[in-house]
């Protein structure tokens, strides 16, 4: 059976505060940002027959059911408000998993394969680079030599080895999983090398006296002690990709929410970047909040 402790709502007040608070921050920036984009009603006092028919020539101005000009709305400049971003988020998920034709997918296709690419980077990326900070971690010279090597390249933007990338394998596809991987890397390595140099010395003395193996000491003493620093890692790791997985797919052109803010931009639908931008911020921070609840478990209090 369910625990229905578990699904209690939190009784602490600042946290209902906040919240309340939030709400309240939220519908304020809605109303300001639709207050500052807002056009007044069109005005044609002063206007002759003859430069109405030519603004309405020219799509700037339709009549409405009443016979009265106003701006087309279609035709406006500036920043899209709320209303109209909200407009094309009711549209966008009316029908989330459409595909017409090859490019034509819709966002729940485009979220997926983001999630997929980055999942797939990701995990490859932490298992070699665990692998690799073991290495270096357990031994004091090899650690010595190669940190002056992570440190150049920890800082390099994983963009910067797209055009290698892509050259070498030659497949859009495999490149965006790259540069995922390229961006996880450094990180997890150099904090799981440093992790493992600096764990207290007294448990690998313990393990020794107890006759442990390798494999057992290293599994049972030495990763759990320097997992507080290999999540860290993890983490940086985590952050790293999620901003490289975006504008990879917009520049390789691959399906994608990235894919999706450049499709968009290139039909001029500023409602419909907004509204990209808004699904990339979401699914980060649902991601993000999933490795959080993951990393909790490897975390231990001294």
């Amino acid at each position: 059976m369910l625990d229905s402790k578990k699904w209690r709502l939190p009784s602490d007040p600042k946290w209902w505060q906040a919240k309340i608070l939030s709400l309240a921050i939220l519908i304020v920036l809605l109303c300001s940002w639709q207050y500052a984009v807002s056009k007044p009603a069109f005005d044609p006092t002063g206007k002759t027959e003859d430069e109405l028919m030519l603004m309405e020539f020219n799509g700037d101005i339709v009549r409405n059911d009443a016979g009265e000009y106003v701006f087309n709305d279609e035709k406006m400049s500036g920043l899209p408000g709320p209303l109209a971003v909200g407009k094309k988020v009711i549209e966008e998920f009316s029908h989330p998993f459409h595909k017409n034709g090859t490019n034509d997918h819709g966002i729940g296709h485009l979220v997926w394969y983001t999630v997929l690419r980055f999942s797939i980077g990701f995990l490859l990326a932490s298992i070699v680079a665990i692998f690799v900070g073991v290495i270096i971690g357990l031994n004091p010279v090899i650690f010595a030599a190669v940190n002056p090597f992570l440190q150049v390249l920890k800082p390099i933007s994983p963009l910067a080895w797209m055009p290698l990338l892509l050259y070498t394998v030659q497949k859009p596809t495999v490149t965006a999983v790259l540069v995922v991987f390229m961006a996880s890397l450094w990180p997890t390595i150099a904090n799981t090398a440093f992790g493992l140099a600096t764990i207290d010395k007294d448990f690998l003395r313990v393990s020794k006296m107890l006759e442990f193996g390798w494999f057992r000491r290293l599994f049972t003493v030495i990763l759990p002690a320097a997992a507080p620093a290999i999540v860290a890692g993890l983490r940086i790791s985590f952050g790293s990709a999620l901003v490289a997985v975006v504008p990879a797919e917009m520049l390789l052109g691959e399906l994608g929410v990235g894919y999706l803010t450049w499709i968009e931009w290139n039909n001029l639908d500023i409602a419909g970047v907004l509204f990209a931008i808004l699904v990339v911020g979401v699914v980060g921070f649902v991601m993000d909040a999933l490795f959080s609840k993951l990393s909790k478990a490897a975390s231990y209090a001294t």
